[in-house]
C-alpha cells in the first residue's frame, strides 16, 4: 500500500472525494493535525502529500509557528524531492508561499459556488488535459495568491481571483477552490454548528440551506472535474504506474 501524508489545519476537515480516489489506487491517508501541535514526520516514506484548507493565513507564523515548518516541508517535497502534491485553498496558498510567491488578503473573498475557467496555458498542460474550459466550483476563502512563484504555472482563473489553480512541473498541483468538497462533505456541516455559523457570517441567514440547494445538482460535474485532475496528476507524476 502507498501512503499519503495529509496536512490538516482544522478539526473535522479531510480530503473529501479524494479519499475515494486514494482507495482506488491503494493509498492510505495519514493525517498530521498541525493545529494540535503534531510534528511533521520524515517525508521519505510517503508517496503523496495532500495539504488541506484552513482558517489560518500563510503569513501568520507568529500566531501559528508550525506554518514555518509546514512551508519548509512543502518546499522539500515539491522542489527537492519532486514528488506528487495536491493542495486545496490554504494548501494552494502555502504552495505559492513556500516556493517564493506572495499571498495576501483577497480583493474580494469568495464563499459559495463560483465560475472558474482554464487559462491558455492549461490547454496544453498535462495536468489539465481532458477538462472542460469552464467549471462551477466551491469556494471558501478570504486570501489569494498575489504573485506566482517563478517555477509555477497558472492553470485556472476567475473573474475575481486570477490565480485559481497552479502547477509545478507535472508533479504538483493546487486549487484555490475546494475541489475536495463532496456531497457528503457539505451534508456533514449540518452536524457542525460552527461551520454553518461561519458560512452565514459571510452569506447571511439561511446560507447553508441555499448552498445545499445550489451545489448538490452540481456535484456530479465537480466530481468528474476533480477525478480528471487527480488522474492526470497520478499518471504524470508516476504515482500510478
Amino acid at each position: 500500500m502507498k501512503r499519503a501524508l495529509v496536512f490538516q489545519h482544522m478539526d473535522h476537515d479531510h480530503p473529501g472525494r479524494f479519499l475515494d480516489f486514494f482507495a482506488e489506487d491503494g493509498i492510505v491517508p495519514e493525517p498530521v493535525r498541525l493545529f494540535e501541535g503534531q510534528d511533521i514526520p520524515s517525508l521519505a516514506p510517503f508517496d503523496f502529500l495532500f495539504v488541506l484548507g484552513g482558517a489560518q493565513d500563510t503569513w501568520q507564523e507568529d500566531q501559528f509557528p508550525w506554518l514555518a515548518a509546514e512551508k519548509q516541508a512543502i518546499r522539500e517535497w515539491v522542489v527537492e524531492r519532486a514528488r506528487p502534491y495536491f493542495g486545496v485553498c490554504l494548501g494552494h496558498q502555502l504552495l505559492a508561499a513556500a516556493l517564493g510567491g506572495e499571498v495576501a488578503p483577497a480583493s474580494v473573498g469568495e464563499v459559495g459556488v463560483f465560475d472558474v475557467a482554464l487559462t491558455e496555458e492549461a490547454k496544453s498542460h498535462r495536468l489539465t488535459q481532458g477538462l472542460e474550459p469552464a467549471h462551477k466550483v466551491m469556494q471558501w476563502h478570504m486570501a489569494e495568491v498575489k504573485r506566482v512563484p517563478e517555477q509555477a504555472r497558472v492553470l485556472a482563473s476567475s473573474a475575481l481571483i486570477p490565480v485559481q489553480a497552479l502547477a509545478v512541473g507535472d508533479h504538483a498541483m493546487s486549487t484555490q477552490f475546494h475541489c475536495e468538497f463532496s456531497a457528503q462533505t457539505v451534508a456533514g456541516w449540518s452536524s457542525l454548528p460552527s461551520y454553518v455559523a461561519n458560512l452565514e457570517k459571510h452569506r447571511g441567514t439561511g446560507a447553508y440551506s441555499r448552498l445545499i440547494t445550489e451545489s448538490f445538482p452540481l456535484m456530479p460535474q465537480m466530481a468528474r472535474m476533480t477525478k480528471r485532475m487527480y488522474d492526470n496528476l497520478a499518471v504524470a507524476s508516476g504515482l500510478r504506474r
